[in-house]
Parts: C-alpha cells; structure tokens; sequence
C-alpha cells in the first residue's frame, strides 16, 4: 500500500488548498479512503472519509468548510479546504484500510499552516 500526498503549504486566514492523495499497491474501488491531520501537541484528528460502500464522514470542526473527494479512475483522493483557519494548521495525512477491515496505512503527511 502506498499513498502519498502533495498540496500542502502556507496560506493566510481565510485562504484555500486543496490536498491530493495518490493511492497504490491495493483495490481503491474497495477501500475506505480518509483524510487525517495532527496538529502542534495533540492527537490525530479525523477529518473526513468516503468508505467502499459509498457512505461518508466529515467532522463538525471542517463541515462547510472542506469537502472530499474520490476519483476511481485516477486511484486519488482530494481535500479541498475553504475558509482556512490558524487552528487548522497540522500535518495533513492520507489513509487508507487497504480493502481490509481493521487495517490502517497512512502517507508521510503534508504541512499546513494558516497564518498570517
């Protein structure tokens, strides 16, 4: 399983990104797919998930504000990011189950910061 990320980088309060992840080495038609950031001195937080089945996840802390999305025949998930805010700032993973339930792989993650 590998997936790498791209996209991050430095934006003002209020800006937008939008963060790519390319996956390989697994059945992305059968996997869930999320997105994850930690920021600073805290744990993982879970931002936003499209699962094999169709169904979705967005946490209260970015609904409104980034939307995801999942490409079948490019293997790609996107993160676009609206309305940035300082405390979005964190590194920025992609995940994955690989196909198999209970299993987590992430990339290497992508920095972002919100300031001005």
């Amino acid at each position: 399983v590998q997936l790498v990320e791209s996209g991050g980088g430095w934006v003002q309060p209020g800006g937008s990104l939008r963060l790519s992840c390319a996956a390989s080495g697994f059945t992305f038609s059968r996997s869930a797919m999320s997105w994850a950031r930690q920021a600073p001195g805290k744990g993982l937080e879970w931002v936003s998930a499209i699962y094999a089945d169709g169904s979705t996840y967005i946490a209260n802390s970015v609904k409104g504000r980034f939307t995801m999305s999942r490409d079948g025949p490019k293997n790609a998930i996107y993160l676009t990011m609206n309305s940035l805010r300082p405390e979005d700032t964190a590194v920025y993973y992609c995940a994955s189950d690989g196909g198999v339930q209970g299993a987590e792989y992430r990339g290497q993650g992508t920095q972002v910061t919100v300031s001005s």
